[in-house]
């Protein structure tokens, strides 16, 4: 019974330790067992894998002959051959991959445009000031028109005459009006109101006489019995507005004159008109072309066109005092057209 219990625990793997009875002599070398206390960190360290020994059924173990159990017993006297020791099994090396190195991301290409060069500055190039107006004064002046004649305005109907005004280009005036102005009225009138030039309303309205004086001059013409409208025909000695270097209203020049007298002549002979008056001092004496006064009828050309003087519009606006006097100049020129 002992016998085979001690084969049960030897195939299970935890059979009893023997020792040989007989023990080598003297000399000879004497394997050492290891201890499990030695033994046990390095199985710990290593962890091999067990083989496990599965156990024979019991039944076959019970049903074999006596002499099994002889030899089993047998074998069981004999020296069991020990297991190599763990501690080599943990000292051999496992081979562990080699490390695979970090492979460093490659640049982005780049795609940062090219430097464009520097320009090449010039030295005498000067940068340009928006401002500026040197560029005007360098610019050459259009040509003017070609003048024209006395002769040729002398011969023009009244369509031909506005539009000779509107181009005219007989005096330096041309080079500094904004426009010019062209006389209003019946082109059949028998009078003929006269004024020396347009002034800065004028030329902006585009009117002979224009704003609050033109309303006066009407009224003053309806105080005699006439009709502004059908009547009167008013017109200015210069035809383009006279201004100084600081651009106020002047008087025009004898040059100035001299070059529109062919345009009023030619108005005077279109109306037929047969009295005429000036109003304003400049008007006066630019029309008779030297010393002329209120108060008197005066002859013009070489039909002796009766003219009478006097105050203009503005300047009785300016001075209302002065609205008598030119009441006793308006009687004098109805009675002297009667």
């Amino acid at each position: 019974m002992m016998a085979r219990s001690a084969v049960f625990l030897d195939e299970m793997g935890v059979g009893v330790q023997w020792k040989l009875r007989n023990p080598p002599a003297a000399g000879e070398p004497v394997e050492q067992d290891v201890p499990a206390e030695e033994a046990m960190p390095a199985m710990a360290e290593a962890q091999p894998a067990r083989s496990v020994v599965e156990p024979q059924p019991v039944q076959a173990a019970v049903a074999a002959p006596a002499r099994e159990l002889a030899s089993a017993h047998a074998a069981a006297a004999a020296p069991v051959p020990q297991p190599a020791p763990a501690q080599a099994a943990a000292a051999a090396p496992v081979p562990q991959p080699a490390p695979v190195a970090a492979m460093a991301p490659s640049p982005a290409p780049s795609f940062a445009p090219s430097p464009m060069p520097s320009p090449v500055l010039d030295d005498q190039a000067v940068a340009p000031d928006d401002d500026s107006t040197a560029w005007f004064d360098e610019a050459p002046a259009p040509a003017r028109a070609e003048p024209v004649s006395d002769e040729a305005i002398a011969a023009m109907d009244w369509a031909e005459l506005k539009a000779a005004v509107a181009t005219c280009t007989r005096c330096d005036l041309c080079d500094t009006r904004r426009n010019a102005v062209n006389g209003r009225g019946a082109a059949n009138a028998t009078w003929i109101a006269i004024a020396a030039a347009p002034t800065r309303l004028d030329e902006k309205e585009n009117q002979a006489i224009a704003g609050e004086a033109g309303q006066l001059l009407d009224n003053m013409l309806k105080a005699i019995a006439l009709k502004p409208e059908q009547d009167v025909y008013v017109t200015q000695l210069v035809k383009c507005r006279p201004s100084d270097a600081d651009g106020a209203d002047r008087a025009p020049s004898g040059e100035e004159l001299l070059a529109c007298r062919p345009f009023l002549d030619r108005e005077l002979a279109l109306t037929g008109a047969t009295m005429a008056m000036t109003f304003g001092q400049y008007a006066a004496k630019g029309l008779m072309m030297g010393p002329a006064a209120r108060g008197k009828v005066m002859r013009y050309g070489a039909t002796e066109l009766p003219v009478v003087a006097t105050y203009h519009p503005d300047d009785l606006l300016r001075r209302p005092e002065d609205k008598a006097k030119a009441w006793v100049d308006l009687c004098l020129a109805k009675a002297a057209r009667d």
